[in-house]
Order: C-alpha cells, then structure tokens, then sequence
C-alpha cells in the first residue's frame, strides 16, 4: 500500500531509526518499522498479516483503523483513497484500499 503522514514530525518517525529509538524506545521502534514494513507489502488493507491485528475503531476514532504495537500502544491510520471504495450499503471495502494516511500512536485503553 501507498503510506501518507499526517506530517513530516510522524514520517521522520517512522522512516528515521536513530529519531524513533529516541522518542519511543528500541522495543517499540523495531515494532513501529516492523508494521510499517508490513503496511507497505500489503497490496490492500485485506492483506494486513494477521499478527498485527488490524481492527476498525469507534467513537471519536470512526473510520480509522489500528494496528497493535507494544501493548498498549497501536498505530492509528485510515484509507487515503479517493473517493473511498464504499459498497451499495456504504461500508468500506478494504480489499480495495490501497493508500492510508498514517495518523498517530496513541494508547486509547
């Protein structure tokens, strides 16, 4: 899949080793590069490996989407395409979702 950032504070983040050992620590880095290696080798967001538990969020997060990390942490992000691939009942299709916008980490527990 094509990954978008919020920003240029979560894309150094999340391409730059040295810059995320430093602000998230070495567990957590290698896993954040771990599902980020494992976004972009998914041709669409069906293809996610299951280990990084891929599930749709409520409330004020309706419409994005996480990804586990270190427990409690997960990497938040939502489709980028556009217009986005809805059905006739209007839900998303994520076999058909090949560009996200990665969000933030946060620890929404």
């Amino acid at each position: 899949m094509l990954i978008i950032f919020t920003s240029k504070k979560m894309e150094k983040l999340c391409n730059e080793e040295k810059t995320a050992i430093r602000i998230l620590g070495k567990e957590m880095a290698h896993k954040l590069f771990l599902r980020i290696q494992q976004l972009e080798a998914a041709p669409d967001m069906s293809e996610i490996p299951p280990m990084a538990r891929c599930h749709p969020l409520i409330g004020n997060e309706a419409g994005k989407y996480a990804v586990d990390l270190i427990q409690p942490y997960r990497l938040i992000f939502y489709p980028a395409n556009t217009p986005l691939p809805l059905n006739a009942a209007g839900v998303l299709e994520i076999n058909k979702v090949t560009e996200i916008i990665i969000d933030k980490i946060i620890d929404y527990h």
